[in-house]
């Protein structure tokens, strides 16, 4: 799979301590959920960012896009926590 670009963003970018990187996915990574999934996998830090994958939103070129969106032709995916407000 080709490389892409990873942007995070508030908590997420906390947690990893960077607000992008360059990855070369795995070919298991289909869709944003796969992606997920293999991110935990890289290290405590990732797990600990994407520990509630259900509450993250995510963008694929900068659209918004579900988590069983497919990854095919993506060169930026970005992953928001959930906002909240008051």
């Amino acid at each position: 799979m080709a490389d892409v670009t990873l942007l995070y963003f508030a908590s997420i970018r906390e947690k990893l301590g960077r607000e992008m990187e360059e990855r070369v996915l795995p070919e298991s990574a289909r869709t944003v959920h796969d992606l997920i999934e293999w991110l935990v996998t890289q290290d405590a830090n990732y797990a600990s960012a994407f520990a509630e994958p259900a509450k993250l939103r995510c963008a694929i070129d900068q659209v918004m896009a579900p988590l069983d969106a497919p990854l095919a032709g993506a060169r930026e995916i970005a992953f928001f926590p959930p906002v909240t407000g008051g």
